[in-house]
């Protein structure tokens, strides 16, 4: 999901970075920012804890997915 990573990178956070501020494995935000798997309702709900101001849309329109 290629903004996804833009974001983390224009945050300045390295994927172990995400991870841990959503408090979830590296293995499992690889997954999803690598669109091999799609965002479960945990991820979701502690991405939007995490960065509220954050368009939450991104992951639900396919255009914006690798």
């Amino acid at each position: 999901m290629q903004l996804l990573k833009n974001f983390r990178k224009e945050n300045g956070y390295s994927r172990q970075d995400m991870a841990d501020k959503l408090k979830i494995s590296l293995s499992f935000y690889d997954k999803v920012e690598f669109d091999a798997r799609s965002p479960s309702q945990n991820f979701l709900n502690r991405f939007k804890t995490a960065f509220p101001n954050f368009d939450m849309n991104i992951f639900f329109d396919k255009s914006q997915h690798n």
